[in-house]
């Protein structure tokens, strides 16, 4: 399993990525795909994460308004700007060995 507490407190200086405000919520939401390291009494792996407001991650993990296939395509869009969000303000780059 990844973990990597530096990359999950890049959240306090993020937006949330789904809705966009900053209201100091904002937080690492893993994944909860399977398919993503998640399981009984365990969190995905801390790359795959959507940095989320206290909100949009309750409504994730325990809401009703939105059906399973609908949470699935937030948390997906919602990781996808976390990654974009990560690289455009220079918290990950890549190198070559």
């Amino acid at each position: 399993m990844y973990r990597s507490k530096k990359l999950l407190s890049l959240a306090q200086f993020a937006p949330c990525m789904h809705c966009g405000i900053e209201d100091g919520t904002i937080v690492a939401a893993h994944s909860n795909q399977l398919r993503d390291g998640k399981g009984r009494g365990l969190k995905a792996h801390d790359y795959r994460i959507a940095f989320l407001c206290g909100k949009d991650h309750a409504e994730l993990d325990q809401g009703y308004a939105m059906t399973r296939f609908e949470r699935v395509q937030m948390w997906e869009d919602a990781h996808r700007k976390t990654v974009g969000w990560l690289f455009e303000n220079n918290h990950i780059e890549v190198r070559w060995r």
